[in-house]
């Protein structure tokens, strides 16, 4: 049986998703666990794209300034045939992290757009951090953006723990699988 998405009134076999954020390093947590829920979303028949690190190294946000910037219309151009998104970021001082804020500030680019900004579109949500406190607070920030971006944040979001999970792709298997679960649960409606 073939399942068949329907998006802004087009049928299609197969999802786009989309997973953005991460650090500048390149061996970062948050960068790891972005490529893992898409491995799992690649098994069920997903298309899929990782922006992360430098593909993400935007300036400042300031309206206008994504003319001429390649990697900024690579991101734009992503989320716009996305159907789905996955968002990741470390938690920095409670929240997220500089990088991630000003990528997610970018979507402004999209407000135009006949599906403006992240509307109609499932997220799912990573946090990490050397601590639950930040990595709870930081997906909590990020719940915040994505409905300020008209996003629908899946029930699951991971606060990862990276001091107490060294391994965290492994640690949080299970949930990472009922989030991207969830990401098709929606597509599918």
């Amino acid at each position: 049986m073939t399942t068949r998405f329907a998006v802004a009134g087009q049928a299609m076999n197969t999802p786009h998703i989309v997973a953005i954020g991460g650090t500048l390093r390149a061996e970062s947590a948050t960068g790891k666990l972005l490529a893992a829920a898409l491995a799992i979303a690649e098994a069920r028949g997903a298309r899929v794209t990782l922006l992360t690190g430098p593909a993400i190294a935007f300036p400042h946000y300031e309206p206008g300034a994504a003319e001429g910037h390649e990697d900024i219309a690579r991101f734009l151009e992503a989320l716009r045939t996305a159907d789905a998104v996955i968002v990741g970021s470390p938690g920095y001082h409670g929240t997220l992290s500089g990088l991630v804020k000003t990528m997610l500030d970018y979507v402004e680019q999209l407000r135009t757009d006949a599906r403006p900004y992240l509307d109609g579109r499932p997220v799912g949500l990573i946090a990490t951090a050397g601590g639950w406190q930040a990595a709870v607070s930081t997906l909590q920030a990020l719940r915040t953006v994505v409905h300020a971006l008209r996003g629908w944040p899946t029930p699951m979001g991971l606060a990862i723990n990276t001091a107490e999970s060294p391994d965290c792709v492994a640690a949080s298997e299970a949930q990472m699988t009922v989030m991207v679960d969830q990401l098709f649960a929606f597509l599918e409606r």
